[in-house]
């Protein structure tokens, strides 16, 4: 027995042993592996920083080489091609000709006629022109070839301004006798063209003086505005990435092309074209803000024309952080590979799913424009792109029911206009009628126009009117009553004038005052007097039509109040128009507008609330 307790023990003893050791080994190959990831990750990384530099150098090296001899060829296109604009511009005919063509323009149809047909042979000749313009510059006139409508038509006009502007005192100036001009900045551009050009689809102007031959004196100047089509097919051949720029100035400094032009203000405020004019070496580094560029330019040696092009030093430096990245790869070995693959992919799938859970947890606070970045296309992926779709759906089921609200309250507006307009106007009608046929008088003529602009008042599109308005209204619809019962009714009013602006509900005292002729004064057969009135309190308006009448019966007017609170398909045939009045009330002014009724044997008083707050511009 004792023997086989110490056996037990020993065992025990053994396998918790057992069980430490391996919590210790384990926790040793944890420190181990540590250890030894931290000094391979030390040697690795300091060859990766090395090579990095290396290559940082090499890839400047690289972007300087490759992008000056793009830019020299392409520069030499764009300048072969201004010089082509130069040779267009040169007379094409005998000059002489066309000299005495342009003096005599004004005065010799077949002078004109040469004009005409020199500058549709320069329009025709080439499809990047927009317009051709040539000014005389003693008659101060000028001719127009621009292509309308499919045609190309040839107009004539005057100005007095023309050799106020810039590009003509350049030429004047200009010992070859031409200038170009920017049409990039449109802005800048149209103060100072004074034809009827259409700038939007230009991007370049020529302009070329023209002096007699003997005299020197100038004759004309002749323009050439071009669409930016042979320019953009030119600057193609520029490799172009992300983040990258480029700018086509004039040997002075003026910019004809710009890919950007909010970058190239930036530029010019920080003195960009100012160091690309100071600089001789073709390449120099460039500051804006924290953004930091390599500046590439070529500057053209037949006529100075200089396209530069700025790199951002991030792009230039990804190839080198790919190596760099790449090194690091190779350098880790297969079992830190392993270690390293376990650490970045667990960062990786961790990092979408903190993200989503934010933008969950966001969308569940009730912020609808939560939404979370799509990595990859993995489960992680799958469940933020539905979880946009879910959020994108949801926004678009609010703006829906939103709408869906806005349109049904509008038609129940509608609906409950269209449902008082009826009975009215067919009782004016039947008073109208046995007006008549009683007598023959010309006071039906009244009736009719009381009619006419009661029925107008009526199908208004307005939904709230004036109380002016509305009284109006009452006092024609009270004439037309009083044809139908005479002396029987009688009406008061009690309406202050500085209650004349508020503004209420289309057709809300009518509902009133046409109830109370309803179960009052078609009930009895004595006179009977209905008084409108409107006073102020501290948070409503109150409007109240009052007879003295016999008044509800109690049962009745339970069931009336009742069905004030009941759904709109529920209501009662028979009281409908106060409860559409009421329900016009809430929802025009909420929830503390409503319509009260107060009745006894005495008569019937009823009272339309409207909250001040609907009306805070006359209180």
């Amino acid at each position: 027995m004792y023997k086989e307790d110490v056996a037990i023990i020993f065992k025990h003893a053994i396998q918790s042993l057992s069980g430490l050791t391996e919590r210790l080994s384990r926790r040793l190959v944890n420190k181990l592996v540590l250890l030894f990831t931290t000094i391979i990750i030390l040697v690795v990384a300091s060859l990766t920083v090395i090579s990095y530099q290396m290559l940082q150098r090499e890839s400047v090296n690289n972007s300087i080489s490759s992008t000056s001899n793009n830019l020299l060829l392409v520069n030499r296109n764009l300048e072969a091609y201004l010089a082509g604009i130069k040779q267009l511009s040169l007379p094409q005919f005998d000059y002489d000709e066309l000299n005495y063509a342009i003096l005599h323009a004004d005065k010799e149809y077949s002078s004109r006629m040469y004009v005409e047909d020199y500058l549709r042979s320069l329009y025709y000749s080439r499809d990047d022109l927009e317009g051709i313009y040539l000014y005389i510059v003693g008659s101060q006139t000028y001719y127009a070839v621009t292509k309308e409508n499919y045609n190309v038509t040839v107009r004539t006009g005057t100005s007095d301004v023309v050799p106020n502007t810039s590009w003509y005192a350049s030429a004047m100036q200009d010992p070859q006798n031409h200038a170009f001009q920017s049409l990039e900045d449109k802005t800048a551009a149209k103060e100072q063209t004074v034809y009827p050009a259409n700038l939007n689809d230009s991007f370049m102007a020529y302009h070329r003086l023209m002096r007699s031959i003997t005299t020197r004196k100038p004759q004309a100047v002749i323009s050439f505005y071009f669409n930016s089509a042979v320019k953009d097919k030119i600057l193609r051949d520029v490799p172009f990435d992300a983040g990258q720029h480029l700018l086509f100035l004039s040997p002075d400094n003026g910019l004809f092309h710009a890919d950007d032009m909010d970058f190239y203000r930036r530029a010019i405020h920080v003195g960009l074209t100012d160091a690309i004019a100071a600089n001789a070496s073709g390449h120099f580094t460039w500051t804006e803000g924290d953004n930091k560029y390599l500046v590439v330019y070529d500057r053209g040696s037949d006529q100075g024309w200089t396209l530069a092009k700025p790199i951002p030093y991030r792009e230039i430096y990804e190839a080198a952080m790919t190596n760099r990245n790449l090194g690091f790869a190779i350098g880790l070995g297969f079992l830190l590979l392993a270690i390293l693959a376990v650490v970045i992919f667990s960062r990786k799938i961790t990092k979408p799913l903190g993200t989503l859970h934010k933008q969950m947890s966001r969308f569940s606070a009730g912020d609808f424009e939560a939404e979370a970045p799509v990595y990859g296309r993995d489960e992680i992926a799958y469940l933020s792109h539905h979880f946009n779709l879910m959020v994108k759906r949801s926004n678009e089921l609010i703006n829906e029911r939103y709408k869906m609200k806005l349109v049904e309250k509008s038609a129940i507006l509608k609906a409950l206009e269209a449902e008082i307009n009826p009975h009215f106007l067919y009782n004016a009608l039947q008073a109208i009628s046995t007006k008549a046929l009683k007598h023959e008088r010309d006071d039906i003529a009244e009736m009719v126009d009381a009619l006419a602009l009661t029925f107008r008042y009526c199908i208004s599109g307005k939904d709230i009117v004036s109380a002016k308005e509305e009284l109006q209204h009452i006092n024609r619809y009270m004439s037309l009553q009083k044809a139908r019962f005479g002396n029987r009714l009688k009406v008061g009013y009690h309406w202050d004038e500085a209650l004349m602006t508020y503004m209420l509900p289309k057709l809300s005292i009518q509902t009133l005052a046409e109830n109370a002729i309803k179960h009052a004064l078609e009930k009895v057969s004595a006179t009977v007097t209905i008084a409108i009135a409107a006073s102020l309190t501290v948070d409503h308006i109150e409007i109240t039509v009052a007879d003295d009448g016999p008044g509800f019966e109690p049962d009745r007017l339970r069931s009336v109040l009742q069905s004030f609170e009941a759904e709109w398909e529920d209501r009662e045939g028979d009281s409908v128009g106060l409860v559409n009045l009421h329900t016009r009330l809430r929802l025009l002014y909420g929830e503390d507008a409503r319509l009260e009724i107060h009745s006894d044997h005495t008569g019937t008083r009823m009272v339309m609330l409207i909250p001040r707050g609907g009306n805070e511009q006359h209180v």
